[in-house]
């Protein structure tokens, strides 16, 4: 199993969305998420967190766990079906 540190890139043209993210230049991706993901609680913290912190449109990737033979994605180890788990309080507003 190949386990190569994971990688993000994020684009030149989307740049002024992510200040704290140098673009065009390959970091750890966890680093990337987690600058992302304090930008958006620093914000709102009371906001829903979308699926993926770093957005697939304004991020390159490369490296990462390989799944094995039956794909050729990269991602994370513990990813399920690429959704982050409903988080309660979204629970109950969907169920009225």
């Amino acid at each position: 199993m190949d386990s190569t540190i994971r990688e993000a890139r994020l684009r030149q043209e989307f740049a002024e969305l992510y200040p704290s993210v140098p673009a065009n230049q390959w970091i750890p991706a966890a680093e990337a998420g987690a600058k992302v993901l304090f930008a958006i609680l620093a914000r709102d913290p009371t906001r829903a967190l979308p699926a993926r912190v770093l957005n697939g449109r304004h991020f390159e990737f490369r490296g990462g766990w390989d799944r094995g033979q039956a794909t050729s994605l990269h991602t994370r180890a513990n990813d399920l079906d690429g959704e982050w788990p409903e988080h309660p309080r979204q629970r109950r507003a969907a169920s009225g």
